[in-house]
């Protein structure tokens, strides 16, 4: 078992430079919560942590495929391309432009990187395509996105294309809105090959706005192997999204990804309006990930849980994948740590795919270094800085009956200018005798 380090248990720990050390990330947990505060959003009270484990073990129990350690949750059915963004080897997404005429509320798209540049102008994707080939990079999925690619709709078809062209058996796939998926269009995209077609349905729009697009879902089934739709889930919006999975199970299309709902760190007024607040805690690990969609709301994913459950009662035989924040950024995790040549007492997670480690404070050190002594083990290292001994996490029970407290870290390497470095993100509390490798790591 492992217990979270908050200001409420950081009080209970004896070992005072375990202690000390815990408190450095506590306090930084204190500081990004108030930064979120700082931006206008509200954070929910309420940690709804153990009540969305029930439910997810509820789920598991009537069949519910739950993988990527609980982050996605799936009934008949997922796209490949969903399992290929676990790791993220192998599958990029690209972007012609952000110009879209869609404008929702809750687009992450502002946060880009030239974001104002790519509304007025278009990248050179096929040049994009050319230098993977070069270069020799395998790549297996490929999709386009926007803002709404299918405002470029030559350059859209070129795209695919050449993505089959340069990298025979990729797996293709196209994000819309759908307002201009129309039969020429998907008779178009057919003949590149287009392998699966995602839709955005916004429960917002007018009736004959939804209709349409329904109407377009329906036409797309006759040219795209795979027609998807998939959007975010605003809390309380349960039984409008009820009929929207009933409307698509009646369409007898594969599937629908419903999206954990985030806040852009834009249009915070209307967040506030609507009574949004983020999610306590926003995430399992802080990081500065790449995945520009923002901060969790609150709600949102047990909303989720709950229509997968709905379509479980009903018999719905549609594919429905729940996609949480933390499932869109466990692929930058392995992509930074997988395969790194790192010292031989941290330990890569296949569960999170964070590198781990565990470490014993101040006066704890030597009656662990007499335990180590005794097994021949010596691949530790002595910090003295923080008075830490840190070594492998397959040591700890080793240390049974000692009665000390050990610290379970969670690091990812980065590279920066000068050479790649191990960052430590966070610090869990446990000890030999509650610890287990197989269920904590």
């Amino acid at each position: 078992m492992l217990i979270e380090i908050s200001r409420e248990t950081l009080a209970g720990i004896r070992n005072h430079d375990l202690a000390k050390y815990a408190g450095m990330y506590t306090r930084i947990y204190e500081d990004f919560m108030r930064q979120i505060q700082g931006s206008g959003m509200a954070v929910a009270r309420e940690d709804y942590r153990e009540e969305t484990r029930q439910r997810i073990e509820g789920l598991r129990r009537q069949g519910v495929v739950v993988r990527n350690d609980a982050k996605s949750l799936y009934i008949n059915g997922i796209s490949p391309a969903c399992l290929a963004c676990q790791k993220g080897v192998g599958s990029l997404t690209f972007f012609i432009s952000l110009q879209c005429h869609r404008h929702c509320f809750f687009c992450f798209n502002p946060n880009q990187e030239g974001y104002e540049y790519y509304t007025h102008n278009q990248r050179d994707c096929l040049a994009e395509l050319e230098y993977l080939q070069r270069t020799g990079q395998e790549m297996k999925h490929v999709a386009l996105t926007g803002g709404e690619p299918l405002l470029h709709p030559e350059e859209t078809l070129a795209f695919f294309r050449a993505a089959k062209e340069k990298f025979p058996g990729v797996y293709t796939r196209l994000y819309t809105a759908g307002d201009l998926a129309g039969k020429e269009m998907l008779a178009e995209l057919q003949r590149t090959g287009l392998d699966e077609i995602r839709f955005s349905i916004r429960l917002h729009d007018p009736e004959g706005v939804r209709r349409r697009t329904y109407e377009h879902i329906a036409l797309a089934r006759e040219y795209i192997p795979r027609v998807m739709v998939e959007m975010p889930v605003l809390p309380g919006t349960r039984k409008p999204m009820q009929e929207v999975l009933l409307e698509l199970d009646h369409l007898g299309i594969f599937g629908i990804n419903l999206l954990e709902f985030c806040f852009p760190f834009n249009n915070v007024d209307i967040y506030n309006e609507r009574g949004y607040k983020i999610k306590n805690p926003p995430y399992r690990v802080f990081y500065n990930y790449w995945y520009g969609g923002g901060l969790p709301v609150a709600g949102s994913e047990l909303d989720c849980l709950e229509l997968i459950d709905f379509a479980l009662e009903k018999g719905l035989q549609l594919g429905i994948h729940y996609c949480s924040l933390e499932n869109k950024n466990t692929g930058q995790i392995y992509q930074q740590n997988y395969g790194q040549k790192v010292a031989a007492f941290l330990y890569f997670s296949p569960r999170d795919y964070f590198y781990k480690s565990a470490k014993v404070f101040g006066n704890d050190i030597p009656r662990v270094l007499e335990v180590f002594k005794k097994i021949n083990y010596h691949q530790y290292t002595l910090n003295k800085q923080y008075h830490f001994l840190e070594f492998h996490i397959s040591k700890v029970k080793e240390l049974a009956g000692l009665d000390i407290e050990v610290g379970i870290s969670t690091s990812v390497m980065e590279k920066r200018r000068d050479g790649s470095y191990l960052r430590e993100l966070k610090v869990e509390l446990t000890r030999p005798e509650i610890f287990d490798p197989e269920t904590d790591i």
